[in-house]
């Protein structure tokens, strides 16, 4: 089953394309530039449409989505955390 896509490979973060993620689950992903799957564990409940980190990531950190820079971390991200509002920001202003 895949949980969460993402287009490149050097993406930070994916989106959710299920209901139902759970703390603790394995979450199952796919690369769709490179047709390949990749892993993650949830350690957050994260709301499909919503966005997973890959990584662990540090404030000032550049989050990459679509293979496209789509913002700054403000607040320490983990692996397999919810990425959003709380620990994501717009670089416009």
């Amino acid at each position: 089953m895949i949980h969460f896509v993402l287009h490149d490979a050097k993406d930070t973060v994916a989106v959710v394309v299920v209901e139902g993620v759970k703390a603790g689950m394995p979450l199952s992903g796919w690369i769709m530039d490179e047709d390949r799957m990749t892993s993650v564990d949830a350690r957050h409940d994260i709301p499909i449409g919503h966005k997973v980190a890959l990584k662990d990531m540090n404030p000032g950190d550049t989050v990459w989505k679509y293979g496209i820079d789509m913002g700054k971390v403000v607040a320490p991200i983990k692996a397999g955390e919810h990425a959003h509002v709380q620990n994501i920001k717009t670089k416009r202003w």
